[in-house]
């Protein structure tokens, strides 16, 4: 009997030991793997993976236990399918965290409907509009990417500065198209140019003939399209190339993706002119870069570096934390993303666990810049120059006001 209960304990104690070794902390992954930006997604999950690998391979979370992201779909258009998507990372995943959503107005559901009220942190690599800075999110939501206010007077000085007096604007009307909008024609016009004409359009339609003849009739040879590749804009640069409408176009980081010169066409995008923000020149930039070019994705892909940097900063946060346990994640965010602090370059995660066990404090300089949030969860990022040169866009260095 003796040894029988013997066998048992050791059989109990050998499974709890595999319990623990197979024990999972999980972040959250949401994204538009449908829909406009269909095809900028992949390289930007492709971002935030990589940190995932590079932590379970230095030793795991929480004391050896293995980093999970399980991932979904907002479509980036959908308020419920974004609402539904988070619900199942919050109350059926039981997520620790977010990397997401990638659209503004799909994280915005995200956060009101399911992330706010579970107390989940949330970072999103890609929601730039000024909207996310006015959510009334309890410290929750977080974003590893300047907001359209500055993207939008970057493009404006750009296009000032190349010479441009006279553009005609068309933005989809949702919160990023409408933050993005609003900051360009102001600032364009304040820097002396005329916006002849600012017009909403409804995104998913087949045909923006209508638009773009008023757009046209306003006098302008230039187009300025902010919308995305995989929806609208694609469908309106088609059209207005078609009609011989335009001579020039324009657009911001929603535009900047290989899919739309090959849908549109070479000769039609030729010198389109577009900003998208970029990683400054930073010491953990070439190491970001060559990790991902060995993972097999472009690491100058819009959105990927912030992404990469949105799931190591809130590993590191987890790790602060002490715990899997969501009370407490904004406060380590912070501090882990702050100086002072000994730095932590992308893929240093055993340094930062000797540090973080040691008691010391840490500073994560990322591939994407120094995140150093501000009260209401902005980093103020750098923005770069895109010009289509042959069958892509080329990054001609940092724009700056």
């Amino acid at each position: 009997m003796k040894k029988r209960m013997l066998a048992m304990a050791v059989a109990a104690s050998s499974l709890a030991f595999v319990g623990a070794a197979q024990a999972q902390v999980k972040i959250g992954f949401l994204g538009g793997f449908t829909g406009p930006i269909e095809s900028l997604t992949p390289p930007i999950y492709e971002g935030a993976q990589l940190a995932v690998r590079q932590i379970n391979e230095q030793g795991g979370i929480l004391g050896g236990q293995t980093l999970e992201m399980p991932n979904a779909d907002t479509t980036c258009s959908d308020a419920s399918a974004a609402s539904n998507a988070a619900d199942r990372m919050v109350n059926t995943e039981e997520v620790t965290a977010i990397v997401g959503a990638l659209c503004t107005g799909a994280t915005l559901a995200a956060a009101n409907n399911a992330a706010i009220p579970g107390d989940v942190v949330m970072v999103s690599p890609a929601s730039t509009a000024p909207a996310v800075t006015e959510l009334d999110d309890n410290d929750l939501v977080f974003r590893t990417v300047p907001s359209d206010a500055y993207q939008g007077e970057i493009l404006a000085k750009l296009m000032l500065d190349k010479g441009f007096d006279m553009v005609a604007v068309t933005y989809v009307n949702n919160d990023y198209g409408r933050g993005l909008a609003d900051a360009f024609t102001a600032a364009f016009a304040s820097g002396g140019g005329t916006v002849s004409e600012n017009l909403a359009h409804e995104d998913g339609r087949a045909d923006y003939r209508s638009e773009l003849g008023s757009l046209s009739a306003s006098g302008a040879d230039t187009l300025v399209v902010l919308a995305y590749a995989d929806g609208s804009g694609q469908t309106i640069l088609r059209q207005a190339y078609e009609s011989g409408m335009f001579n020039q176009y324009a657009g911001a980081d929603g535009m900047v993706g290989s899919s739309l010169v090959e849908a549109v066409g070479e000769d039609a995008l030729q010198g389109m002119i577009a900003t998208r923000p970029g990683s400054p020149e930073l010491p953990g930039t070439e190491t970001f870069n060559q990790a991902a070019e060995e993972a097999g994705f472009d690491p100058s892909a819009v959105f990927a570096a912030q992404a990469y940097d949105a799931a190591f900063l809130l590993a590191l946060a987890i790790e602060q934390n002490g715990s899997a346990e969501r009370e407490g994640l904004s406060e380590a965010l912070r501090s882990v993303a702050s100086a002072p602090g000994e730095q932590i370059l992308p893929g240093e995660w055993e340094k930062a666990l000797e540090l973080i066990a040691a008691g010391e404090e840490i500073n994560y300089e990322g591939a994407s810049g120094r995140h150093e949030f501000d009260e209401n969860g902005d980093v103020p990022g750098i923005v770069v120059e895109m010009t289509v040169e042959g069958s892509e866009f080329v990054g001609k260095g940092q724009v700056d006001l």
